[in-house]
């Protein structure tokens, strides 16, 4: 096997809750992620050189920060494979959207190099290499919706049902560790230890804090709430999303957005693409 290409999906988290901060200064979360039926593309190249090449990718951002290229090299060194690849990105997601697709590239790096490179780790080791690289890593690897705790690495197994999904993404690229450092976030939300998920349970604590640094997402989210009550962040944002009983309503929220919002529908996925991979 010489090349691989594999899908890196979205995902959404349904819920945010900041329930404390840890000594070294990470949040500690309750989230509930779950990917989507959209998302970037990944496409893979064995090398026998050794070297790690970007082919085409986010260009606004250097190699050394780009978490595709990062996981390649973890994994490398992780593993002491000498074997490279060319990695090519085909970017979908929105950056700075609260939709982790630099995670989910990542991941799915992860994933395609330890088949192609003939490694057999398995699935919770690369979640602990992908833990190296960024929080919302080990979700993508684990391949199902989950429940988070933690910095988001404590990942408790659900199921959840496909929903309809509208989201709008203004043309905003939010800094996660500016929201985190806010002095006004909410930082103790009580835990809530739930078990089970319902359409509107709990909020995204970090919210509050995009929208009054930027006021796109307020008017996204205005947008919304005129078709669902329930319209809320992702992540850190700046994309926002409701829930819909069907495809139908779901699209009929996105064709009411206005001129120049970026508005799409979605599927979240009871499975991750690549859960059979590892």
């Amino acid at each position: 096997m010489h090349a691989l290409i594999v899908p890196a999906p979205a995902k959404l988290n349904l819920f945010l809750h900041v329930t404390g901060r840890r000594s070294d200064g990470r949040h500690l979360l309750e989230t509930f992620f779950v990917a989507l039926d959209f998302g970037d593309t990944v496409r893979v190249a064995r090398r026998e050189d050794g070297a790690i090449r970007r082919v085409a990718g986010w260009q606004d951002i250097p190699e050394e920060h780009d978490l595709a290229m990062r996981a390649a090299r973890a994994l490398q060194s992780a593993s002491g494979s000498g074997a490279g690849a060319d990695i090519t990105v085909t970017k979908r997601i929105p950056v700075g959207g609260g939709l982790g697709g630099g995670s989910s590239d990542a991941a799915s790096v992860l994933l395609a190099l330890n088949r192609l490179w003939n490694l057999r780790l398995p699935r919770s080791r690369l979640m602990e290499i992908g833990l190296t690289l960024g929080a919302d890593v080990p979700f993508f690897v684990s391949g199902e919706p989950a429940f988070a705790e933690g910095v988001g690495e404590i990942l408790r197994r659900a199921t959840l049902s496909p929903i309809w999904i509208a989201l709008i993404a203004p043309a905003v690229n939010v800094s996660t560790a500016e929201i985190f450092a806010a002095p006004q976030l909410t930082r103790d939300t009580r835990s809530a230890k739930i078990n089970v998920f319902s359409e509107g349970y709990g909020r995204n604590d970090l919210q509050e804090v995009a929208v009054a640094r930027h006021p796109e997402i307020a008017t996204a989210l205005a947008e919304l709430r005129r078709h669902s009550r329930h319209a809320r962040m992702t992540g850190s944002g700046s994309a926002v999303f409701a829930s819909f009983a069907s495809g139908k309503l779901a699209r009929d929220a996105v064709l009411a957005t206005p001129p120049g919002m970026r508005a799409f529908v979605a599927r979240t996925l009871s499975r991750h693409p690549l859960a059979a991979f590892a």
